[in-house]
């Protein structure tokens, strides 16, 4: 796994949502531009503290599709998606790590180790390099090559 960096087409979306997204009162949690088949979506994710809903999907869409129009900083046809990143986010760059510090995760790792493939512990400690996180035995330190991807734990038992 590598901290994600937005590509270019990403940062300059990123740009012109982010003043949207703090109207609405919302975070751009993460801007994806892939394609997926024979077409592009642009995937903007936004949170908010007490969660995301339709209503704000609309409240965020209708001005930023007006906005990438205007400014028309994509060239090829695509498809706009605006949603929540969900309960069990993915952590991509390093503000996600470092806000998320002491919450419970989930690691899936490339191949096994000794605690397994897939471990949900607690998120202690984030380099650029590896994570720490705390298992019901030990410590742990995992290097970001080792991972294939972490994402908020949510037990929904």
């Amino acid at each position: 796994m590598k901290l994600k960096k937005f590509g270019s087409t990403e940062q300059l979306v990123y740009e012109i949502a982010k003043p949207i997204a703090e109207e609405i009162g919302a975070q751009i949690w993460d801007v994806c531009f892939e394609k997926e088949g024979a077409m592009w979506y642009l995937r903007v994710l936004i949170e908010k503290d007490d969660g995301i809903s339709i209503d704000d999907c609309e409240a965020m869409t209708r001005p930023l599709d007006k906005q990438l129009d205007e400014k028309d900083p994509i060239t090829q046809s695509y498809m706009l998606e605006v949603g929540s990143a969900g309960l069990g986010r993915k952590l991509l760059k390093e503000e996600h790590f470092e806000a998320f510090i002491g919450s419970e995760v989930q690691v899936r790792l490339i191949r096994d180790v000794d605690e397994g493939k897939e471990l949900v512990c607690e998120l202690k400690a984030f380099s650029k390099k590896s994570i720490t996180v705390l298992t019901e035995e030990k410590e742990v330190e995992i290097q970001f090559e080792d991972i294939a991807f972490v994402r908020l734990f949510e037990d929904y038992e």
